[in-house]
Order: C-alpha cells, then structure tokens, then sequence
C-alpha cells in the first residue's frame, strides 16, 4: 500500500496536447450533454426547460476542473487514469438516468439520488486527484484549500433537494449551483489556478464544443421516434445541418485560433485568469446554447412527422429552444471573443440580439418556415463575421474603436 502512494503523478510539460484518453472521457461527458435533450424533449414547456438548463450547468462544471487536471498532470497514466475511470463511470451512470431527473421512485437510490451521488463523485475524484498533485506544489494546495470549501458545501443541497423531490428539489439544486459556481470564482480570484499549455487548455474545450455540436446534431436527428424522416422532415434535417455548420463556422474557422494566440500572448502571471475566464466562461454558453438549438431542431422535424401537439405552428417551448439557444450562442461567443480579443462591435452585438425578437415571430409560423428563417439569419450572420474578420485583418487606423 505504501508503494502506491509513494508514485508520483507524471507533470504535463508546457506543450502537452489534449490526448486520447481525454477525448474519450469528453465523449461520455458530451453523451450525458445530449441525455438532456432527451430529459426537455420529453414534456417540452417552461418548467422543463429551466430545469434542463440547470442540469447542463451542473454537468457542464463537474466536467471543467477535468481540464486543469489533464493540464497539470498526464490523466492518461498510472492513478491518475483509474480515479478519472471512476469519475468516468459516474458521468455515464447520471446520463443514463437524466431523462427521469425530476422523478422519485420508490427505490433506493431513484433517478434524483442517483444523479446527485454521481455529481458528488466526480467532484470528490477531481479533488484527491489535485490534492495528490499539490503535494510538492505549495501555491496549488493554497488554490485547494480555498477552492474545495465551496465544492463540498454544494453537496449538502444537492442531496437533501434529491430527497425530497419537486419544487424543493429545484431550488436546493439552484442553490448548489450558485454556491459551488460562485465560491469557485471567489476563490479563484484570490488564488489563481495554475496553466501550464495553453494549446492543451484551449484545444481541450474546443474539442468539447465541436462534440456538443456534433452529438447534438445527431441527437436532433433522431427526435422523430415513431418514423423516419420524410419529405419534408428531409429537408428540416438538411437544414438543421445547415445552421450547425454556421454554428462551428462562427466559432472554429478564424474566432478559436485568434483566441488561442491572444491568449498565449498574454503575460504568464495573469494568463491562468484570463484563459479561466474566457474559456470557463465564454464556452458553457456556447455549449448550452448548442443543446438548445438542437432540442429546437428535434422539435421541428418531431412536429414534421406528427408527434406534436401543435402541428400548424412551432410554439413557444420549440421556439424559445431555437431562437434562444441561438441568442445565447452568439452573445456568448461575443463574450468570450472580448475576454480574448479584447474587441466586440457595437453592430456584432445588434446581430447576435437578433434572435430574441425573432422569436414571437418564428413561434407563429409553420415548423418548417421557423427553421428556414433561423438557417437563413443564420447564414446571414456567418457572411457578415466574415466580413468583420476581413475588418479586422486590414490595418486601417482610422477605424472605430471596438465597445
């Protein structure tokens, strides 16, 4: 036993690379990502949707300190590759139960119980694992001492809202969610983390991202769960295509290398706050917003193949999911291109607020006419970003300064 503790963990170098291991571990985390979709697909309303946005943001900051792990240490060697198996298995076992999130049963460990101890453990394995690192690594186990206080005080509400269900379950899993979010950013402020490459940092969120947007296309595609897609549904399928490629073209064609060089060019004492904030930040959003559209997607083409219960126009729950889950992509995108490029413009932010008035008026509209107009807006916005890259690539000393 004394030998296996006396094994130390292999450092991550300055140009260490997102590695397999780590993909996989994303893919699992992405599965209970679009497991969501399913949870809000089921019931689509008001209610639901809040409670799926709570759900992304619960996963979505379990799974961020995974990247500060894999950027201090190799998480695909020795001990610290089995404690991220487990909190592997934890993810996967949450996902298969999310679609019963808000559903007691009279079982022991029922879907609520079963998501909260799931949580608990993959923030649990996120701590002995940095703690094990910290041993000979003083300023770190300082970020620790601060950083795991507000962590497992989030876990008292987590489990006791599990318990007991409904309305209680709602608030007490807000509840933990603003203790561990805001004690986390609290602490990170006074101790600031530490960043080693910054290629593996920002490489290993993209990739997230570029899987969020995948999986989710895939799981837009298969909302119609009676038949095929036909017809129509064809063509709602091409078009939803269509707006994730905007999606990953707004973000992966000029936007991600820019970051990832401002970043990198940033002064090594504050480049760990920055890239925590652009990146922690700027990229759950993005993410969030991805799931919605895709939900919005799968509404569509459920309605095209008859299994709504609104067939001649889209609604207000597939609506909000469409037109919001866009909104909030592209103002995320444009805080996350100011915490980075230090330059957002006056006409970017009118064109990502676009969607919101859009809304009323894609929710009155025929399924298939709502998601034309968002492919449309969409493909609109992509050519003019194009166009503010051009902008920005000439030197022109007389332009107006950014907001």
């Amino acid at each position: 036993m004394r030998r296996i503790f006396d094994i130390h963990p292999v450092r991550a170098g300055v140009t260490h690379r997102t590695t397999m291991f780590e993909i996989f571990f994303d893919l699992v985390f992405v599965f209970a990502l679009t497991r969501v979709i399913t949870f809000m697909a089921g019931s689509p309303s008001a209610l639901t949707l809040a409670q799926g946005l709570l759900l992304l943001l619960l996963l979505l900051y379990s799974w961020g300190p995974y990247t500060w792990v894999g950027n201090l240490v190799r998480p695909d060697v020795g001990l610290v590759r089995a404690a991220t198996l487990v909190a592997m298995a934890a993810i996967f076992v949450a996902a298969l139960v999310l679609p019963d999130a808000w559903k007691q049963s009279p079982g022991l460990f029922d879907a609520p119980l079963t998501i909260a101890l799931a949580y608990v453990v993959g923030r649990a394995v996120q701590l002995v694992i940095l703690f094990w690192v910290s041993a000979a690594n003083p300023p770190l186990r300082s970020t620790l001492r601060f950083f795991s206080v507000p962590v497992i005080l989030a876990w008292l509400p987590l489990i006791a809202g599990a318990l007991l269900g409904g309305v209680a379950q709602t608030a007490l899993w807000t509840a933990a969610l603003l203790v561990d979010i805001g004690g986390s950013r609290i602490a990170s402020a006074f101790r600031p983390w530490q960043l080693g490459s910054i290629d593996h940092f920002t490489e290993r969120f993209g990739l997230v991202l570029i899987i969020a947007l995948g999986e989710s296309l895939i799981s837009a595609g298969e909302g119609p769960r009676t038949m095929a897609p036909v017809g129509v549904a064809v063509l709602a399928a091409l078009l939803g295509l269509t707006s994730t490629v905007c999606l990953w073209w707004l973000y992966f064609d000029r936007l991600a290398p820019a970051a990832r060089k401002a970043v990198s060019n940033v002064p090594g004492e504050r480049r760990a706050s920055v890239a925590g904030d652009a990146y922690g930040i700027g990229h759950s959003p993005l993410i969030i917003g991805a799931i919605y559209v895709a939900l919005g997607i799968e509404e569509v083409i459920a309605q095209l193949t008859e299994e709504s219960a609104h067939p001649g126009r889209l609604g207000w729950e597939a609506a909000t999911a469409l037109y919001g889950g866009t909104a909030l992509y592209l103002l995320s995108r444009l805080a996350f291109r100011r915490l980075t490029l230090r330059a957002v413009y006056p006409t970017q932010v009118v064109a990502a607020l676009l969607p919101l008035p859009l809304l009323p008026i894609g929710r009155s509209l025929p399924p298939l006419a709502a998601l034309t107009l968002l492919t449309a807006f969409l493909i609109g916005v992509t050519w003019f970003e194009r166009r503010m890259d051009r902008r920005d690539e000439r030197p022109e000393p007389a332009q107006p300064g950014p907001c």
